[in-house]
Order: structure tokens, then sequence, then C-alpha cells
């Protein structure tokens, strides 16, 4: 009996790496077998690609790489954690939280495209992810709405100030406002459940969003 796969997605900065632990966390306390797994998979080989298109060797900006050849990048590594990793806990029941998945090419390769493109390309990424490389299609994707400017600040708390530690997608304040947009139109087509996560410009507190994804997830369990 196959297990669940729980997706927390969001844009740079939403918190989605501290959501990821908690919910595992809670979820471990019930009795019941987690497993936490994050994308890119930076430990492993697979990930050389994204590596390099995220520091910037295919060009300095996010849109030098077409959506189609940046969604390989992750896919690949996606496929690779899947067979070496998690696959055979998932496949003998086990539940699986994933910090960003086949989502997040949704989130960030939509946004280089015409509005008009979104449903054509997200066709195409989850028939290739699901059907053809056939890694498992999410249970529930919780999406953590934060404003990119919010997330901005963050990130640079992150780095201590060096901006010069950010990847090509988190010095972008455009592409990750084109990113929010394109991540509101997939949670709305795609079903996702959002989380807000800013109240009055600013985040809200850890214990409140875990407690929301928290209740999120009841129905899939």
């Amino acid at each position: 009996m196959k297990g669940k796969l729980i997706v927390i997605e969001g844009l740079d900065g939403s918190g989605k790496a501290t959501q990821a632990a908690l919910l595992a966390k809670a979820l471990e306390k019930t009795g019941r077998p987690v497993k936490k797994i994050t994308f890119p998979d930076y430990e492993s080989d697979s990930s050389a690609l994204v590596k390099m298109y995220l520091a910037g060797k295919f060009g300095s900006h996010p849109d030098d790489v077409n959506a189609y050849a940046a969604s390989a990048f992750y896919s690949v590594d996606r496929y690779a954690s899947y067979k070496t990793s998690w696959g055979g806990f998932y496949e003998n029941g086990g539940i699986v939280i994933a910090d960003r998945y086949t989502t997040s090419n949704a989130v960030h390769q939509c946004s280089k495209l015409p509005r008009e493109k979104w449903q054509e390309y997200l066709e195409w990424l989850f028939d290739f992810e699901y059907n053809k490389i056939a890694i498992p299609a999410p249970d529930q994707v919780i999406y953590l709405k934060v404003d990119p400017k919010v997330s901005q600040k963050l990130m640079s708390g992150r780095y201590k100030g060096d901006e010069s530690k950010k990847d090509i997608h988190e010095k972008d304040l455009d592409y990750l406002e084109r990113s929010q947009a394109s991540a509101g139109y997939c949670a709305k087509t795609l079903g996702w459940a959002e989380v807000a996560c800013c109240r009055e410009g600013a985040m809200r507190s850890i214990e409140e969003i875990h407690a929301d994804v928290w209740n999120k997830i009841q129905e899939v369990l």
C-alpha cells in the first residue's frame, strides 16, 4: 500500500524548510512513519545542473534558461532522489514530506512564459514527471503565500546582508513577483491548500503558520 506525499511549496524565503520540519515532527509524534525530503537535493550529484543554473553558469538571469530546459534539470534530480532515497519508503506506506517538488517547477518556470502558455506548460510538466518518468504525484500541496518584499527581507537576513550569496532566483525581485502571480494561478487551478503567512507587512509567527498547515493536511491523513 502506497503512502502519502505532502508537499510544502512557496516562494524563496517563505519558510518551507521550517514548516516541513515542524510537520514531520508533529506527524512522528502520532506514531506514523515519516520521512522529510528537500529539493533540490544538493548532497547528490543529480543536482549538478541545478547548481550550475542557480549559480548563473547558463546566464545571470532566470529567463536566460527557458522553462523546459530548467524544468528538466530539476526533474532529473527528483527522479534520482525517488529511486535512491525515498521511493521504497513511500511505496511501503510511509508519509513523505517534501520541501519543494514538481510544484516548484510549476511556480518558477510558468513565470518565464506568457500567461496564455501556462496551462500548456503545466500539462507538459505533470505528464513528464508523473507519467513519463513516473515519480509520484502529491496527495496534497500546501502553498505558503508570502509577499515577495517580505521574503526578500528574510533572505537578506539569512545571508547577513551579503547579497552576493543569493542565487539568480533570490536576487531578482521582478522574477519573484512574476513567480508569485504564477503561484497564485497554480494554487487556484490545481487545488493547492493556501496558507497566508503575512500579516500587515510582516510574517506571522512560525507556530501560527504551523497550526494552519496541520489543519490543512487532516483530510489527506
